[in-house]
């Protein structure tokens, strides 16, 4: 259960990293609605983050019954993790298109369900992140319901706290976030993926 736990810190901190329309949305919103805006945001996105995560993991359930294939299915989901990881290191382009509203506006308490469907939405129509889950979900076939719960549920709430993290530090986060540093980002992420993906290969095949 350590190593699964483990695995789950990992895959938490690879999408946490991960540069893209979520993470300047979270900024946006948490700095032109509050923190309170912002919170109904990454909640919202959270909630769609498990619900691709359950869905995956359903599934992929599908290939338990082919066991003899469960080995080969996970080195395909991992081979998926080192060419996704080769995606952001050296191709993946972001632009800062969201323009923050100097004077925060009038907040009410009903927006909060919208704000709550918008990170919903956003997150459950980026094909990147539902081709995520099903990539994690497909590479950890061979392991016990048990350990995929661990692994989820671990990865499921470092996001989720990263993402309140977010809020919380929004306006210094966006003066942080140049070209430079998303470049960087963008490559650091996709080194880990790659480096995961191999490691995750090299155990099968041993």
């Amino acid at each position: 259960m350590i190593e699964a736990f483990i695995k789950g810190i990992t895959m938490g901190l690879l999408l946490c990293i991960a540069v893209g329309p979520v993470l300047f949305s979270v900024i946006k919103h948490s700095i032109n609605v509050g923190h309170r805006g912002g919170l109904a945001f990454v909640l919202g996105v959270s909630a769609s983050d498990t619900s691709l995560a359950f869905i995956s993991n359903f599934f992929s359930q599908f290939f338990t019954s082919l066991s003899s294939q469960k080995v080969a299915i996970s080195i395909v989901g991992s081979t998926f993790l080192i060419v996704l990881g080769i995606y952001y290191a050296f191709f993946k382009k972001i632009r800062i298109r969201d323009r923050i509203k100097r004077t925060p506006p009038v907040f009410r308490k009903r927006d909060y369900l919208q704000l709550f469907l918008s990170g919903f939405f956003l997150n459950t129509l980026n094909p990147g992140i539902f081709i995520f889950w099903l990539t994690a979900s497909t590479t950890f076939i061979t392991h016990t319901i048990n350990e995929r719960i661990v692994i989820f549920v671990t990865a499921l709430l470092i996001v989720l706290g990263t993402d309140i993290a977010k809020v919380m530090l929004a306006n210094k986060i966006r003066t942080r976030l140049t070209p430079r540093n998303i470049h960087l980002l963008n490559r650091i992420n996709g080194f880990v993926l790659m480096c995961f993906g191999i490691a995750l290969i090299i155990r099968l095949v041993i």
